[in-house]
């Protein structure tokens, strides 16, 4: 590609996504994130070309300059924004895709593969944090805050932490198991659910039994009544008996 083509979609970027941004000479002069994108440029040059402790110190001086650190060995796309990048950081084996926007984001400490992979369009908001060897995919947000600690489909929204979807393809997602959420307290309270569910089936068996105890007295009332009718039909039909009032 065109080196000044290039640096114009840059800066044309920049201007879709912050209202900020009011002129040219202010974005070239005043987004250290534009300054850290192209800084790096270079130094992934030098990288690959295995001029490797030159591109280490230049991003170094970088470093400095813009309070951005980005690894002369990550692979960074087009259009890449990164405002109010104070402390963003950007590992080795970190691939960047185009059109990406980032406020601050973070790293991991695996071998090999150890750093975020953001495709196309993605957004990571403020003070977000991507750990590890994770994939946050197409056009997929990241809401501030957030520490995302597993991978992210595309078309979705990840808020929480840790992070789970709560938009995808547009649509709310309803969270009906907590294991969905990946939270050290889902098996706490899954056991709080269980036990509430124990005592609630125990409570209507000692309902039952209540209600059966309750109505058990008047039932033999019932039985003691019938057993006497019957005695006094009985009686009655014998000829011997002598009924109450008549002589001897």
């Amino acid at each position: 590609m065109n080196l000044f083509t290039s640096i114009r979609e840059d800066v044309l970027c920049i201007f879709e996504r912050d209202p900020a941004a009011t002129s040219w000479a202010m974005v070239l002069l005043c987004y250290p994130g534009l300054h850290a994108v192209w800084s790096h440029r270079i130094h992934h040059w030098l990288w690959c070309r295995n001029f490797k402790l030159t591109a280490r110190c230049m991003s170094q001086v970088t470093r400095f300059w813009t309070g951005i650190e980005i690894h002369p060995g990550a692979r960074i796309g087009r259009r890449v924004f990164i405002d109010h990048g104070m402390g963003v950081v950007i590992g080795e084996t970190a691939v960047v895709g185009d059109d990406v926007t980032m406020y601050q984001g973070g790293t991991g400490k695996e071998e090999g593969k150890r750093h975020p992979t953001l495709r196309n369009g993605v957004f990571v908001g403020n003070n977000a944090n991507v750990l590890g060897n994770i994939t946050i995919g197409e056009n997929s947000r990241v809401g501030a805050g957030s520490v995302v600690v597993r991978d992210v489909p595309p078309d979705s929204t990840v808020v929480g932490v840790p992070a789970h979807v709560v938009y995808q393809a547009g649509k709310r997602v309803l969270i009906t198991d907590p294991h969905d959420v990946s939270d050290p307290l889902s098996d706490v309270i899954i056991a709080l659910a269980e036990e509430v569910k124990r005592l609630k089936t125990r409570l209507e068996k000692l309902d039952g039994e209540f209600q059966t105890a309750r109505q058990e007295p008047a039932n033999a009332f019932t039985v003691e009544q019938e057993e006497s009718a019957q005695y006094r039909t009985e009686q009655s039909s014998r000829v011997d008996v002598v009924s109450m009032g008549e002589g001897i």
